[in-house]
């Protein structure tokens, strides 16, 4: 072979990175954490001004999250995404870790244990769990060009048990949940075989019938799950909040009763408001327009990762963001229908507008990693 047979690569420039950059994505996203900042302080400063605290707490942490989670993205898109091959092992070992380290030294409320305390902060790893997961898959599919046979999809699915169990565990049924859909929508984009995958899902369905039948889930977890079919049996049962929320939707209308004029949201009506119910707050204040304009948003960060994965180089690069779409897609469809009443009751946080420091970093690094791929298509 002569030498003007050969090609070489050249790693790409500052001004050829500016030029793929997805603004759109990153717009979206900004504008959607500023919506949400503000929802959270119109969620919690009333009543954190009854009971004598600061109304600017949750107001001053959100924004901090939002700070450290563009950083946490920016990092991610700099970097090239073809390490995750390489320090996959690593990441898969760490979260195992960290999630038995649960067991040992977390901190519980609310009957679940799921945060370490770090310094004034807590840390959940469960929110990272599903990071890790997409990292993990990815890299596996990426060293097997040829497709996935049984054999390897034995080993995945052996591999993600592990967490997924430890999540469940804890317990913390939600992000259990997110994790078994991004499986399931990573294995189907590398190309597991279509009788697999029937296999899979019937496997999972008489494991969910078997959890139910048997009672091995706990009463309150089943009550949530089944709360939006019931949901005129007593409004002091587990559908409490689900009523609250469909009320203060209910009440917005189509503009809404204006920002922090809430009567549901200042008087804390619906219970948690601030994390898993936040959409009450949109539609209430916002009305059906603001609602509306949320989604649309949302779904322009969906389309724009999507989008990526299509135009990915690599396998590597396509399964990442194929995982990071799944993230947020599941979880924007799961809160917004579990607030409307339409979905299950599973404590799943809404992209960019639930407070939380750990699920807003962990949304704002899917977006990094999907601009990792985006940047470096070619």
């Amino acid at each position: 072979m002569s030498m003007s047979t050969l090609s070489f690569e050249r790693p790409a420039t500052g001004r050829q990175l500016a030029a793929r950059f997805d603004v759109v994505l990153v717009l979206a996203t900004l504008i959607l954490s500023v919506v949400g900042t503000i929802m959270v302080y119109s969620a919690t400063r009333d009543n954190q001004a009854a009971t004598g605290l600061s109304s600017h707490y949750y107001l001053d942490r959100q924004a901090m999250f939002v700070v450290l989670g563009l950083v946490v993205m920016a990092v991610l898109a700099a970097v090239d995404y073809h390490w995750i091959e390489h320090a996959a092992t690593v990441l898969y070992l760490g979260i195992v870790l960290a999630l038995l380290s649960m067991f040992a030294i977390g901190r519980t409320a609310l009957g679940a244990t799921r945060w370490i305390n770090v310094g004034p902060f807590q840390l959940q790893p469960s929110a990272f769990a599903v990071l890790a997961e997409i990292a993990v898959v990815a890299a596996f599919c990426a060293r097997r060009p040829d497709g996935l046979e049984r054999g390897d999809l034995v080993k995945i699915l052996a591999l993600e048990a592990v967490p997924i169990l430890l999540v469940e565990k804890q317990p913390d049924l939600g992000s259990a949940i997110v994790m078994g859909v991004v499986l399931m929508v990573m294995l189907v984009m590398a190309g597991v075989p279509t009788r697999y995958l029937l296999l899979l899902i019937a496997a999972t369905a008489l494991v969910g019938f078997c959890l139910v039948d048997f009672g091995l889930l706990r009463a309150y977890q089943l009550q949530r799950l089944t709360s939006f079919i019931h949901q005129n049996k007593g409004i002091q049962s587990s559908a409490y909040n689900l009523h609250q929320s469909v009320a203060a939707i209910g009440s917005g209308g189509l503009f809404g009763t204006g920002l922090f004029k809430g009567l549901g949201t200042n008087l804390a009506f619906v219970p948690e408001q601030q994390t898993d119910f936040i959409f009450s707050a949109v539609g209430e204040q916002l009305g059906f327009v603001g609602s509306a304009t949320v989604l649309v948003l949302e779904g322009i960060i969906c389309w724009r990762v999507l989008r990526i994965a299509q135009s990915a180089r690599d396998t590597c690069g396509r399964l990442l963001a194929v995982g990071a779409f799944a993230l947020l897609a599941f979880s924007v469809f799961e809160n917004a229908g579990m607030s409307m009443g339409i979905m299950p009751v599973a404590g799943i946080p809404l992209p960019f507008l639930s407070y939380g420091g750990s699920a807003t970093m962990a949304f704002f690094a899917a977006i990094g990693l999907s601009l990792s791929v985006q940047l470096r298509q070619r």
